[in-house]
């Protein structure tokens, strides 16, 4: 007598979490040390950083800092502030360029910052921690659909080093994508003038010596300004 098998199935694992409303998002209490991006209505745990990932942020939000201030635009770099990338997508991203205006209406809102559909930010930064996919394929879409004129991903896992920059172009149809490699420099496309070492990107100073380096070199200066004035020379005749 034959004995029939029934084939044995895998347990699906079947989602129980709560489906949220963008609005129940903007106010949403989870655990305190836990940031959390919406997809598709379901709340996405953001992993904690690393070290290594903290002091990218760090580098890049100082280096942009930098060249807003030298080029007297009035935009702002931000971490933490979220971005509304569809009707039940919100995203966080690393790093965050927009208009101080923007980040005023964001602010007058109640709930979490998040900047809303017409409200674009000019770059968006992701460092690539565990989800590569999230990175490379899914925020790409999200960010390429919202319109969000340039998003550049940092990767800093060994063997897969580089900056890929993802720019809408005029003439072309979504996002135009350019990798740049170690020893190279990324030039972007929003920011012109913008050119920042991927090498130092990848492995940044701490901030902190920065700023004590250009302290020391402004000092410096002063220094020698009081010392042609002692000579009778005026320094900015120099």
């Amino acid at each position: 007598m034959s004995q029939s098998i029934a084939p044995v199935l895998a347990d699906k694992q079947i989602d129980t979490s709560p489906t949220l409303t963008f609005e129940e998002y903007r106010f949403y209490q989870g655990e305190s040390d836990v940031k959390y991006e919406l997809y598709k209505g379901k709340l996405i745990p953001m992993p904690t950083a690393t070290i290594l990932h903290i002091k990218i942020c760090e580098y890049l939000v100082y280096q942009l800092q930098r060249y807003l201030a030298t080029h007297n635009l009035d935009l702002v770099v931000k971490t933490g502030l979220g971005v509304r990338t569809d009707e039940d997508k919100s995203r966080i991203p690393d790093v965050v360029v927009c208009t101080q205006s923007l980040l005023e209406q964001a602010a007058a809102r109640p709930g979490a910052g998040i900047l809303e559909f017409d409200e674009k930010p000019l770059l968006v930064v992701e460092v690539v921690s565990e989800n590569r996919r999230a990175d490379y394929v899914i925020k790409r879409g999200e960010y390429e659909l919202a319109n969000v004129p340039e998003y550049c991903i940092v990767d800093p896992k060994m063997g897969k080093q580089k900056l890929r920059l993802f720019a809408l172009i005029e003439g072309e149809d979504g996002y135009t994508g350019t990798d740049f490699l170690p020893g190279e420099e990324m030039e972007s496309v929003v920011f012109p003038n913008l050119r920042l070492s991927v090498n130092e990107i990848l492995d940044p100073p701490l901030v902190e010596g920065l700023i004590k380096a250009e302290q020391a070199q402004l000092q410096k200066a002063e220094r020698l300004a009081a010392k042609l004035r002692e000579l009778g020379v005026d320094p900015d005749a120099v």
